[in-house]
């Protein structure tokens, strides 16, 4: 399904560039989910925006290839892009708010969405949202961080991508919504061609969601590997210290 092979990522700072990322090479699969674990500040974020071309061209640089079905997406031009984004691979950020235009009501979105009102309808009501009609009026300055966070995941999963990718999934949500997007996910993943990528740190959701796991730190990542291996085959020391500082806070 997706295959990355990202040589490096640079940042270029006052005409000096810094490595951020590099020898990042996994493939996707379908009726799967995959993690990537990784502390804060770790390049999780940058990562998954680099496999649509979301970082700013400006001052990130991305070398290397993201095969979408053997199509190369980082060499696509904007309106295929666009296209990918709204109908393949969607996304669901940790800041949700600032995902969405601050001049527009969630009608908008609903309206361009690849959903009926009905399938909208139902899966509001699902992620314990306020009806169709009642968010339809509201602009995502109205909204707490948890509720928009919940929206892009309506919307994420309404347009039935053939993958979803998510930004600290549990960050902004309680126990019981994080639950609800658990069982979510792993109905999704069930369909034909269908997978989901998170980042996160959140170690209890990754147990209960996760077919694969890599872990991201200095710059790169570890290979992918099964739940049952990942967690009995501690690689290295950066590992055991991520690990220890979360049993710490059990």
């Amino acid at each position: 399904m997706l295959k990355v092979n990202i040589e490096n990522i640079t940042l270029s700072n006052n005409s000096e560039k810094h490595f951020i990322l590099s020898n990042i090479k996994f493939e996707l699969f379908e009726r799967k989910v995959y993690t990537i674990l990784g502390k804060n500040g770790s390049g999780k974020s940058t990562l998954i925006k680099s496999l649509t071309g979301l970082l700013n061209d400006n001052i990130f640089l991305t070398r290397g290839t993201v095969l979408l079905d053997g199509k190369d997406i980082l060499t696509c031009d904007a309106k295929n892009l666009q296209q990918i984004r709204k109908n393949k691979i969607r996304y669901v950020f940790q800041d949700a708010v600032n995902s969405f235009d601050p001049l527009r009501t969630f009608k908008y979105y609903f309206e361009n969405s690849l959903a009926d009102k009905n399938q909208i309808e139902k899966l509001l009501k699902y992620f314990l949202l306020p009806g169709y009609d009642e968010v339809s009026r509201l602009y995502p300055y109205e909204v707490s961080g948890g509720m928009a966070q919940r929206l892009s995941t309506v919307l994420a999963f309404a347009a039935n991508p053939i993958l979803i990718i998510f930004d600290e999934p549990t960050s902004g949500v309680d126990y019981a919504i994080s639950n609800l997007l658990l069982l979510k996910l792993k109905d999704f993943i069930q369909k034909e061609n269908r997978s989901a990528l998170l980042v996160t740190q959140d170690i209890n959701f990754v147990e209960k969601i996760s077919d694969e796991i890599t872990f991201l730190s200095d710059g790169t990542i570890t290979q992918f590997k099964t739940k049952s291996d990942f967690f009995t085959q501690r690689e290295n020391d950066v590992l055991n210290s991520f690990f220890s500082s979360h049993d710490e806070l059990k």
